[in-house]
């Protein structure tokens, strides 16, 4: 097992971001599109999808919803072509900033990035300058013993398990393993407050109280932009600063 988790710092953070609705089911639906279209539209053999999905269940996109997008992803419904990219650049604290983009239109995310770091007293960097810090896994977070966690964990082929405070754990594993781990967690009975697909940084960056609050807004303002699908960084914020600059903001 790994050191502590700051996993409480994202959970703050999802909240907020998923108190926009609207938004989140159009980004649920994007990313449901190019899972069906690059892996075809069987969650049973396509993993990407089967994330997605049950991601879009977990925030209570309705079925309907769901099906569409991979009808849409599968060509048996018409729909815009969503291209792939990231960007990459740096935040206040010095923390670095991963954005994955999906967009039928490349020029406008590029610009409306570029303009959203700019804002924010921010820097765009080169592709390939903090891509090397991030490595795409899958993540399961699951209450209960840490023993009987890991033992299942582990032997459903989980990768490593860190400590996420208050008798959760964060299950790590390749994005394939994604299901299969958190399938054999919950039929151990324990309780899965969510799963992801998600870049997690190899190492983080401490960041003081006042450039929390400039980080937060920064990514919080990447987060609302509709071509963003999701932003990842290797900030490390204790957890009463965290609670202190959400109340604030």
């Amino acid at each position: 097992m790994s050191g502590h988790s700051k996993w409480a710092n994202i959970k703050h953070r999802k909240g907020r971001q998923d108190a926009a609705r609207g938004k989140l089911f159009g980004k649920l639906a994007k990313a449901i599109e190019v899972a069906a279209r690059d892996g075809g539209g069987n969650v049973e053999f396509n993993p990407t999808l089967a994330t997605a999905v049950e991601k879009a269940k977990a925030a209570s996109m309705p079925n309907d919803n769901i099906e569409r997008a991979i009808k849409r992803g599968t060509g048996e419904v018409e729909g815009a072509v969503y291209e792939e990219s990231y960007y990459e650049g740096y935040g206040p604290g010095g923390v670095a900033i991963y954005v994955q983009i999906l967009t039928d239109n490349r020029n406008r995310a590029a610009s409306d990035v570029r303009s959203t770091f700019t804002r924010h007293n921010s820097s765009l960097g080169e592709p390939g300058s903090v891509g090397y810090l991030f490595s795409q896994k899958g993540v399961v977070i699951a209450n209960g013993s840490e023993d009987d966690v890991m033992l299942v964990a582990l032997d459903s082929g989980a990768e490593d398990i860190r400590d996420a405070g208050q008798d959760s754990f964060e299950v790590i594993t390749a994005p394939t393993d994604l299901p299969v781990v958190r399938e054999a967690l919950e039929d151990g009975g324990f309780e899965i407050e969510s799963s992801d697909i998600t870049q997690l940084p190899a190492a983080t960056v401490p960041v003081e109280e006042g450039e929390a609050k400039k980080l937060l807004r920064l990514i919080d303002a990447l987060d609302d932009l509709d071509d963003v699908q999701a932003v990842f960084s290797n900030y490390d914020i204790d957890d009463s600063v965290m609670e202190k600059v959400l109340a604030e903001t």
